[in-house]
This record gives C-alpha cells, sequence and structure tokens, in this order.
C-alpha cells in the first residue's frame, strides 16, 4: 500500500490515480488531491491514455464504497432495529447521546478544516522546520495546531516533511501536537470533556515541545538519524511576503468568492471523507462500551491509579483507532472512572506507543528514531496523566 502525499490516505497500488514526480512515482486516493499535488509541484499532465506527460485516470465514483457512507448505513441499520429488538436499545440511546453531543462541535472542526486546508499552503509548513533552532520545534508545534488530519494522516505527512528536508525533531514535535492540539480536536475535545479538555490539549504541546527539544540533543550528540534529505532553505522566499502578494493579487468578486466557497467546500469534504468514518466508529464502540460494559469493569482496571494508567497504556497500544475516532473512547473512560488523566494516557498512546506510528517511523526515518519515541514521550505521558488525576479527581 502506499501513502497519499495529500492527505496520508493509504492508497492501492493498482490505482490509475498516479503521477510521476523526481523519478518516483506518487498514487493518490482521489482526482482532488492528484490535482492538488501537481499544482503544489507545478506539474503538467494529461488525462487521456497514451499522453507523453505522466498519466492520470480517475475512476468512476462509487458511493457504495464510500467509507463514510459504510459506517454511518451499519449504526442507522442497529439503530432502526434496536426499535424492534429490545437488547439494542442501550445501544441507540447510548449513540444518540453522542450525536448530541459533539455533532455540532465535529461539523465546525471540519468547516475550519476545509478553510486552512484551501487558504494555507503546504509550502509555508516545509519552509519554516528544517533549520536546527529552538524555533523550529515551536513552529512544527504550531503548524501541527494549523493540521487537521487524523493522527495516521498526519503521520503520513511528517514522514512527507521528512523527505522534504524537515528536520528530525521538527518532524516528532509535529507528529505529538497534531492529532491532539489541532483545531477540530481542539473543538471536538472541548465539547466532550468541556474546559477539562483544554489541559490535554495544553499537555500534548508540552510533550511536543519537550519532546521536540530532547530530540535536538539527541540530534547533536549522533543517537537519532539526522536527515539526509536535508537541504539549504532557500533565504529569498518569505511568507509573508508571499501572503502579501497573494492578497495584492485578490480581488474580491463573484468568480473569485464562488472559487473560494467550492475550494473550502471541496476541502471539508476531503477531510470528512479521512476523518468522519474514524469518527463514527469511534462513537460506535463508545457507545457499545456504554451500553453493554458493566461500570465496574471500568472501575477495576482503568481507575485513577498508577496500575490504572498502565494498563490504559496498553490498551491503547494495541487498539487502532484514528485521533478523531479515538476521542469518544477516552470521553467513555471518563464517563465512567471520572479519570480525566487515563483518558490523556488513552489518547496520547496512540501516537507514542502506536504499533503503526513505531513501524513508520522505523522504516522511514530509522530505527533509532522510533526507539527514542516511546523512550522519551511514555514517562511525560504518565506524568502528566497522573498529574491530571490528582488535580481533577
Amino acid at each position: 500500500m502506499a501513502i497519499d502525499p495529500i492527505c496520508g490516505m493509504a492508497v492501492d497500488e493498482s490505482t490509475n490515480l498516479k503521477i510521476g514526480h523526481k523519478g518516483q512515482v506518487y498514487y493518490f486516493c482521489s482526482q482532488r488531491c492528484l490535482q492538488k499535488f501537481a499544482a503544489q509541484n507545478a506539474i503538467q499532465y494529461k488525462s487521456d491514455k497514451g499522453a507523453s506527460c505522466p498519466v492520470c485516470e480517475e475512476k468512476a465514483f462509487k458511493w457504495y464504497r464510500n467509507k463514510v457512507f459504510i459506517v454511518s448505513s451499519v449504526l442507522l441499520i442497529i439503530t432502526a432495529l434496536s426499535f424492534f429488538i429490545e437488547f439494542l436499545e442501550p445501544f441507540r440511546f447510548s449513540l444518540f447521546m453522542y450525536i448530541r453531543m459533539i455533532g455540532a462541535a465535529v461539523l465546525i472542526g471540519l468547516a475550519i478544516g476545509g478553510v486552512i486546508d484551501y487558504y494555507i499552503p503546504r509550502e509555508y509548513i516545509s519552509k519554516i522546520l528544517s533549520k536546527p533552532q529552538k524555533r523550529t520545534i515551536f513552529m512544527s508545534v504550531f503548524l501541527g495546531f494549523l493540521m487537521t488530519a487524523c493522527s495516521h494522516g498526519i503521520l503520513a505527512l511528517a514522514i512527507q516533511l521528512y523527505k522534504k528536508g524537515a528536520s528530525t525533531p521538527a518532524v516528532v514535535s509535529f507528529l505529538l501536537a497534531s492529532p491532539w492540539a489541532n483545531m477540530t480536536l481542539t473543538i471536538m475535545l472541548v465539547a466532550f470533556f468541556g474546559a477539562k479538555g483544554f489541559y490535554i490539549i495544553i499537555s500534548a504541546i508540552i510533550i511536543a515541545v519537550i519532546t521536540g527539544f530532547i530530540f535536538q540533543f539527541l540530534e547533536e550528540k549522533g543517537l537519532v538519524e539526522t536527515n539526509p534529505n536535508a537541504v539549504s532553505v532557500d533565504e529569498s522566499f518569505s511568507i509573508l511576503a508571499d501572503i502579501k502578494k497573494r492578497y495584492e493579487n485578490y480581488s474580491l468578486s463573484a468568480e473569485n468568492l464562488s472559487k473560494d466557497l467550492k475550494g473550502v467546500f471541496e476541502g471539508t469534504l476531503s477531510l470528512s471523507n479521512m476523518v468522519l468514518w474514524w469518527i463514527l466508529i469511534g462513537i460506535g464502540i463508545a457507545s457499545v462500551t456504554a451500553a453493554y460494559v458493566p461500570h465496574s469493569v471500568f472501575h477495576q482496571y482503568m481507575g485513577p491509579t498508577f496500575t490504572g494508567l498502565l494498563i490504559t497504556l496498553a490498551l491503547a497500544t494495541i487498539i487502532e483507532v484514528c485521533s478523531e475516532g479515538s476521542a469518544p473512547l477516552a470521553f467513555e473512560i471518563y464517563r465512567q472512572t471520572g479519570s480525566l488523566g487515563n483518558s490523556f494516557v488513552f489518547l496520547m498512546a496512540g501516537v507514542v506507543t502506536d504499533y503503526t506510528e513505531i513501524g513508520l517511523l522505523w522504516s522511514n526515518i530509522g530505527r533509532k528514531t522510533a526507539v527514542w519515541l516511546p523512550i522519551v514521550a511514555v514517562p511525560q505521558v504518565l506524568v502528566l496523566g497522573i498529574l491530571a488525576n490528582y488535580l481533577f479527581k
């Protein structure tokens, strides 16, 4: 399986949605992602067979294969059956509870994600992530806040930034900050946890910054891999100047407004296809948990104790759910146990210990980076989890 360099989704290499660039073949999940990649890299292509330049063909859209449609259909069928099967009623009540709780927040988050996707060029992100300076870490964390992909999409983007020359510490900081400190998840976590959601967000930022600084030290000592793709940054390019130029060249007109709205909508739709099905899966699992798992199980094994934190950490390591899908599960842990620290550990462990993240770091950056990530980050996660349980009893 290949990774779409634009949205980070896994793509079957048998697809015709592919394009060659600088001796490498890139695969895409949709025509939109291919067009965006081509525009970013000034690639001219034709969609007809036999063209002399890279060939791309858009497959016919099959709505019944859309993951959002499949997952939502399953939930709707179970909900419909619950009106006739008494056993399924608790699931329906729990599902409706979650939809009422985060429905508006998810829609707002996706809309904001569409705005960011359309208006924030990726060149800006690549520009400032390669310098071996402390501010690089802060900027990588800040840019992570602007990203709105799920943890798996963020991982693919982080690897892509690494291939473009971003330093290893910057990539690690970006990877840690993005899933839990990004705009969409900020809205969702606050919708779930209220003001306590900010503790999770701020803690994720703290871990990302500290880990980035430690990795800069490790890189300086030769204990983690140095990016062989790093190149001298073009100092003549100014982000502020580019923003000013774009603003001066922009004219307010019905045509441009229509184009902007279409771009934002397409960005929102693309993001929805990438993360919404994960959110629905998370809500479904959380609803099953709320309806059928006895409260005593949570209190006995995942309570606000150090052992409970370790058990939560172990479960999060093996549960392969995207960040947006993990949020409802984390809230269910909090709702059942009252342990914010355990919820925080469950969320963060999906990045610092998940086997997908570790494996891809190992294969794309190096084994040293993959080994050092949990060594550096897990103690911080546990300490902040313990602190959360102490502060929010």
